[in-house]
């Protein structure tokens, strides 16, 4: 879980940098795209909720939340503040919940492609700079893997939780939402001690792998 400190207490320090100031760009840049898609997704069905909120921005300061940005540091798994969403709004409720809450994780594994592609164009160099970029972007392409994978896990408030709402009588889900604040001390917790860390960090190293492998398909033809 703390990989990034012991790379600091066994003393390599360029890795040290590169997953600090990756998970850095994750806070500032990344996270605000997560979450401009939610909202961007809600208005253009309908619901102008989180654009009347102010939260139809790429601002940061408008979206991070202080335990999600502590555990994309410690962990690198984490969330933003929830955009607002009023499904009554949508023209096709159940649809419209959906597709916004699926807006966010998507986000990131379009992110992930991008950023795993310009990874291997630097490593097509032989300059240390490259590499030094090409792992930094590696980096970020991986960490937004994992924000798709974690968000998607069915517990509120993540964006599992929206999309599990469209498959489940709404009578349990207003009763697993009565339970929100304990159910995220409790992900906390597994998070934090690592016992979750694990299989979340097994589950976005198969999907990483694919979507690296779809990356370098044009490094491979051209090779």
């Amino acid at each position: 879980m703390f990989s990034m400190f012991q790379d600091l207490m066994q003393g390599d320090y360029i890795n040290f940098m590169i997953q600090l100031i990756a998970k850095a760009f994750i806070l500032l840049c990344v996270l605000p795209v997560h979450e401009f898609a939610h909202a961007w997704a809600a208005d253009k069905l309908g619901d102008p909720t989180a654009r009347n909120l102010g939260r139809l921005t790429l601002n940061p300061l408008k979206h991070l939340d202080l335990w999600g940005s502590l555990l994309i540091l410690f962990t690198s798994f984490g969330y933003a503040k929830p955009v607002p969403v009023n499904i009554r709004n949508f023209r096709q409720p159940k649809k419209g919940f959906a597709l916004t809450a699926a807006a966010g994780p998507i986000s990131n594994l379009i992110m992930a492609l991008i950023y795993f592609f310009l990874s291997n164009l630097c490593f097509v160099s032989s300059a240390t700079v490259f590499h030094i970029l090409g792992s930094f972007l590696y980096s970020v392409g991986l960490i937004n893997v994992n924000l798709a994978v974690f968000n998607l896990l069915p517990i509120p408030p993540l964006d599992g939780s929206r999309l599990f709402a469209v498959i489940i009588p709404d009578r349990y889900y207003y009763k697993m939402l009565q339970y929100e604040r304990y159910i995220m001390i409790a992900l906390l917790v597994l998070l934090f001690t690592g016992i979750l860390t694990a299989p979340l960090s097994l589950l976005s190293g198969l999907v990483a792998r694919g979507i690296d492998f779809i990356a370098s398909l044009p490094f491979q033809f051209f090779s």
